[in-house]
């Protein structure tokens, strides 16, 4: 797998992940919806840490910086 996340995406991701636990929780959401929140969230956190997004290939996009 090729990097196509740059550190601001990643950080992104990671506060959003972040922001979803905080959420479930605390129990301000719950059920099928805080369960889907946090599915979602460990989806991020992985991306994040293994810097690519397979949903990003299909679009041609890249936020990696450009090795000089």
């Amino acid at each position: 797998m090729k990097k196509n996340m740059g550190s601001i995406d990643k950080l992104i991701r990671l506060v959003l992940a972040a922001i979803m636990a905080v959420l479930y929780f605390n129990g301000i959401i719950g059920g099928t919806l805080g369960i889907i929140l946090v599915g979602l969230a460990l989806v991020l956190v992985v991306t994040s840490f293994v810097s690519y997004c397979p949903l990003y290939s299909p679009f041609g996009i890249n936020t990696c910086p450009k090795d000089k």
